[in-house]
């Protein structure tokens, strides 16, 4: 069965800026698939594309089996579309219901199944006992799950999230990712840009890490952070550069990146690596001011790639 997303050398440019550069993406059916990259990374633009709200400078986008460029009406037919924006201020003024129920005419659903339509998403992201509450007074969460409920309107196969925890606390967070993971149960497939690492590790069957318009690495979350290898010491010292000089080559590291003031150090065994660590640092001069351990994360697979973490760049 092919993909419900391909993406082949995917390249979108705004004059001389290259937003999407030789993307290459694939998407099965039924996945919650990521897009995880920091701020200007190219995330938006590539779901705009798919969207067929950009057209694309070069490459090509199918989704469904649809060109995005030669059949953008069945494209449309088959996708929602969740912003990183929330409703219009005009929708304000309206009630949940209310504001459904218009997304509903704008997706060409049929008027004898508005209603219905409108009460069946809301009772699936949960809003149905405030549906008939001005939207000016619900939450940023609520907001977020109101969007999440006009996307659904025409029973999409894929739908596309933008960014659709942005400004969530941690509760609205987890609640719209229930949502997802039961649209998920439903057979949508979901494709969702994000620059929050734990969501992408903790809701994200594949993902790809996205920089500069590039994908860099894509895969499980778990097989991604396997190939950096090894747990990892994050050494923080004044005295970087003489630090991997020191480290570099002795047996229990398998790899070391310095990024800034700190140190990543990727190791087998951390009961041989600290003492061994500590040790070193004693007799060779280096000062470390802080020394944990962890198991790598998205950030280090991000790390490895870019020579950057994506918490500094996001």
């Amino acid at each position: 069965m092919p993909p419900v997303v391909e993406i082949s050398a995917l390249r979108r440019t705004f004059g001389s800026v290259t937003a999407v550069d030789s993307l290459d993406l694939a998407v099965e059916r039924g996945e919650v698939f990521g897009l995880l990259g920091p701020n200007g990374a190219g995330k938006t633009t590539t779901i705009r594309v798919l969207a067929t709200l950009l057209p694309p400078t070069s490459g090509s986008a199918r989704v469904c089996g649809f060109d995005v460029t030669r059949q953008p009406n069945e494209v449309r037919r088959r996708i929602g579309y969740v912003m990183q924006q929330t409703f219009q201020s005009g929708r304000y003024l309206m009630t949940g219901r209310e504001a459904v129920e218009i997304e509903a005419a704008l997706y060409h659903v049929p008027r004898r199944e508005v209603r219905a339509r409108a009460a069946e998403v809301l009772e699936i992201v949960g809003l149905t006992q405030h549906a008939d509450r001005l939207v000016m007074t619900y939450s940023g969460g609520m907001k977020k799950r109101l969007e999440l409920a006009a996307g659904l309107l025409h029973h999409p196969d894929v739908l596309f999230l933008d960014e659709p925890s942005l400004g969530l606390d941690v509760q609205s967070r987890h609640a719209m990712w229930d949502h997802v993971r039961m649209l998920q149960g439903r057979g949508v497939t979901v494709l969702v840009a994000t620059n929050y690492l734990d969501e992408a590790d903790r809701i994200c069957d594949r993902l790809a890490i996205i920089d500069h318009g590039r994908t860099v690495a894509t895969g499980t979350p778990d097989a991604l952070k396997r190939d950096v290898g090894g747990d990892a010491l994050l050494a923080s010292t004044r005295d970087a550069e003489h630090l991997v000089e020191v480290v570099r080559g002795e047996p229990w590291v398998r790899r070391v990146v310095p990024a800034g003031g700190e140190v990543h150090i990727y190791i087998d065994n951390a009961s041989v690596a600290i003492p061994a660590l500590m040790r070193l640092a004693l007799e060779r001069g280096v000062e470390l001011e802080r020394l944990s351990y962890t198991q790598p994360t998205l950030d280090d697979v991000f790390l490895l790639h870019t020579g950057r973490e994506l918490r500094e760049v996001v």
